[in-house]
């Protein structure tokens, strides 16, 4: 019975042992252009930042997954021609900060170059947002978007680029008009 105890714990760390090794901490930072499609809303990307972590969990030497935690920021503007009677015109703009977890599948395409693919929830934390007159809120909490983009994996030093497209009606008013987001990142990270 020891025995088997004994062996099981030597198989768990070197297990755990295999593991650690493959797994890669990192922070990044950088643009994030931000667009809210939908007929009250201006039709051109705003540019803010994100600033967060990732990890990359490798399984072999060409695949892996890569989950992040971010913080971003997006922006958005009304249309020209909105509806005077629920848009406060004066104070026609919104920035909404989000806590992002996208869930990335790393592949190796060839040399530093991979391809990322994956899911992302994006939850808000706070908005400030004064397009409405009565001071609802307009967007909903919680967004879950598809991204997919490449990234550039040198030594200790990583460049993405990606795009994401928002699969969620984010508009929390009414159900008249649909609000998607679709954002193009730029970042620059360190692994460790």
């Amino acid at each position: 019975m020891k025995t088997v105890k004994l062996l099981f714990l030597v198989c768990f760390l070197m297990i755990s042992g295999a593991i650690f090794a493959q797994v890669h901490p990192g922070i990044k930072a950088g643009l994030n252009a931000t667009k809210i499609d939908g007929k009250s809303m201006a039709k051109e990307f705003q540019y803010n930042y994100l600033v967060g972590g990732f990890i990359e969990l490798e399984f072999g030497k060409r695949f892996g997954i890569t989950p992040e935690v971010l913080f971003n920021q997006a922006s958005t503007s009304l249309a020209t021609n909105v509806d005077p009677g629920i848009f406060n015109t004066n104070q026609a703009k919104a920035k909404l900060n989000y806590l992002s977890i996208p869930i990335l599948a790393d592949i190796k395409l060839a040399g530093p170059l991979h391809l990322q693919a994956g899911p992302q929830y994006s939850i808000l934390l706070n908005s400030d947002e004064s397009i409405f007159k009565n001071g609802e809120n307009a967007f909903k909490k919680g967004d879950f978007s598809l991204a997919a983009g490449l990234k550039i994996k040198a030594s200790i030093f990583r460049l993405s680029a990606r795009y994401l497209v928002g699969l969620d009606n984010i508009n929390q008013i009414n159900n008249q008009e649909k609000w998607k987001k679709q954002e193009m990142q730029l970042t620059v990270g360190l692994g460790f």
